[in-house]
């Protein structure tokens, strides 16, 4: 299960389509908090998210998820790219940090680098 939190309706539908095109269930949210009280905060392998939404933003998701010793792989996606933020993501142990639009091929790789590496 790969879950997808993006407040972009356009996006979020975009992205689970790519993701469903490799044969992987999904989940989407339109929010962090929305992903965090759902049971796939539990069932998911990978998260794809979102950086700037409002509410928890995709960095303090990736925090809070390793407060909580969930070790699963993110990929983060955004519309603002700053290096500040993708080095942020990075050192905590994000799998892929995207600019939108992202190539869907590259996200596909990304992907199965996630998931090989997450066992």
């Amino acid at each position: 299960m790969i879950s997808i939190i993006d407040d972009d309706d356009a996006v979020r539908a975009a992205t689970a389509s790519l993701v469903r095109s490799l044969g992987f269930k999904t989940s989407t949210f339109a929010s962090a908090d929305d992903f965090l009280r759902s049971p796939q905060v539990h069932d998911s392998n990978c998260v794809i998210t979102d950086v700037q939404m409002p509410g928890m933003t995709g960095l303090e998701l990736q925090n809070r998820l390793l407060a909580d010793g969930r070790h699963l792989p993110l990929i983060f996606i955004t519309a603002f790219p700053e290096e500040r933020v993708r080095r942020q993501a990075m050192s905590a142990g994000a799998a892929g940090f995207f600019s939108k639009p992202f190539d869907g091929n590259d996200m596909i790789a990304c992907i199965e680098r996630a998931l090989t590496r997450a066992g």
